[in-house]
């Protein structure tokens, strides 16, 4: 294989072009739920008065999906995948200024072709 032991494929894609699917693991899933503090939250609001992008709500978003992300890539590497095919976001209100992100995929084991 081409890339670095211990490091996984991560595609949106069915398949990774170049790889073969050699065994698949199972479902993989990584979960977060994040509140803006009332700083934030009063911040926010203050610059959405004005309109355009709202920064800390960006930021937060950001963060959020790379921490979905990176426990999702965790529990492929617990199952011994080297790959996640198929990941997708996905997002959920649980209460006022709260949020589950939610990322997801097939950890599969690849063998380049």
């Amino acid at each position: 294989m081409s890339f670095a032991e211990g490091q996984i494929l991560i595609s949106t894609a069915e398949e990774i072009p170049g790889y073969r699917i050699v065994e698949v693991k199972g479902l993989v899933i990584g979960i977060t739920v994040r509140s803006r503090g009332l700083g934030g939250n009063v911040l926010a609001s203050l610059r959405s008065l004005k309109g355009g992008e709202i920064k800390e709500y960006v930021e937060m978003a950001e963060q959020a999906r790379l921490q979905a992300l990176q426990r999702m890539i965790d529990n492929a590497k617990t199952l011994g995948a080297n790959a996640v095919i198929n990941v997708r976001f996905d997002s959920n209100e649980i209460a006022q200024n709260m949020d589950e992100i939610i990322a997801y995929g097939t950890a599969v084991t690849v063998a380049r072709v």
